[in-house]
């Protein structure tokens, strides 16, 4: 099973990027899916969450109408775009693939920062 994460990275107050998460070894299409982050200091939140055919979306108070998860099973590929970013959104960003079992990739970093 793999998780990969890519597309981090630093960016000024107001940009944008789109976080993307690769997965293998698992029956990606039953799975829901979803991005946590993790600033240093503070424990991991739920940032975004997909369900396994995508029909239902789920986001964090502090990211809602700046972010957006989606997903493409066809390439086991789930995504987080997201837009004006602020210096508060600066953390590890995961991937998480759940249904009986719980997997986790390694992260990814953003940086918010001028």
């Amino acid at each position: 099973v793999q998780l990969v994460e890519s597309g981090g990275g630093l960016v000024q107050p107001g940009g944008s990027l789109t976080l993307s998460c690769a997965a293998s070894g698992f029956g990606f299409s039953t799975y829901d899916m979803s991005w946590y982050r993790q600033a240093p200091g503070k424990e991991r939140e739920l940032v975004a969450s997909i369900s396994s055919i995508g029909f239902n979306t789920d986001y964090a108070d502090a990211v809602k109408g700046r972010f957006t998860i989606s997903r493409d099973n066809a390439k086991n590929t789930v995504y987080l775009q997201m837009n004006n970013l602020k210096p508060e959104d600066t953390a590890m960003y995961y991937c998480n693939a759940r249904r009986f079992l719980d997997y986790w990739g390694q992260g990814t970093q953003v940086t918010v920062s001028s």
